[in-house]
């Protein structure tokens, strides 16, 4: 439904990039995208950049480091574009180094439900605010399947939900495929459990695939709750 576009890796050990090249890659690229009317987000943690990006035809923002740039809140509120807030602990550089947590669920639903308040307070409507769990992002392989495991618990915060397991290393550690290329049957049943248990945004590589599992999905809960529906009238 939307493309998301970055101009910086935020994987595990990744550096950053500066703030004019991270523009110079992707705005000629969202320029081009948004002429041809597809929905774009930008993925930054830099304001500068989403300023640009949302001139450029931007109507997202995909900030996978949770506002931690003071005026991202203020530029997304006053370019009146929508918002993804992600949990990660720590920064990509560093993020997979020893991260630990002693509830993780508890955890990272508490920092969504912070930095929830300060998007709101900066101005951002809570109907244009959605939120990511941060599977990857400063946590241990158990921590991101207790995370997938409990993905209902985060439907009390009431905000659509993003989740972005594809081809992502824990999957390895399942058993579901050695390499990035070959986690596909892996990325698709996360996607589908998280699905089944609330979430409606998948950030995945591979979009055909995982749309047509979701469709299965969706059928099958939607039979269920009709199902359920027809018992308690009857």
């Amino acid at each position: 439904d939307f493309v998301d576009v970055g101009g910086e890796s935020t994987r595990p050990g990744a550096k950053r990039v500066s703030t004019s090249e991270q523009i110079k890659r992707i705005v000629p690229v969202i320029e081009n995208l948004s002429a041809k009317n597809v929905f774009v987000s930008v993925d930054t943690r830099d304001a500068v950049v989403a300023e640009a990006a949302i001139d450029a035809g931007a109507a997202i923002v995909n900030d996978v480091s949770g506002l931690s740039d003071e005026r991202m809140a203020s530029v997304v509120a006053s370019c009146g574009v929508s918002l993804i807030l992600m949990h990660a602990k720590g920064n990509p550089k560093s993020m997979q180094n020893d991260p630990s947590y002693n509830d993780v669920v508890t955890e990272v639903n508490d920092y969504l439900q912070d930095r929830i308040s300060v998007a709101e307070s900066a101005g951002i409507a809570p109907c244009q605010i959605a939120v990511d769990v941060g599977i990857g992002f400063g946590k241990r392989h158990q921590d991101n399947l207790d995370l997938l495991k409990h993905t209902s618990r985060f439907l009390t915060i009431r905000k659509p939900m993003m989740i972005g397991v594809s081809r992502k290393s824990f999957l390895g550690r399942t058993g579901s495929g050695k390499s990035p290329e070959d986690r596909l049957a892996g990325s698709i049943a996360a996607s589908v459990l998280a699905y089944e248990r609330g979430a409606r945004l998948f950030r995945t590589h591979d979009v055909e695939e995982t749309r047509h599992a979701l469709n299965c999905a969706q059928a099958v809960l939607d039979i269920q709750n009709a199902s359920i529906t027809d018992t308690s009238v009857n």
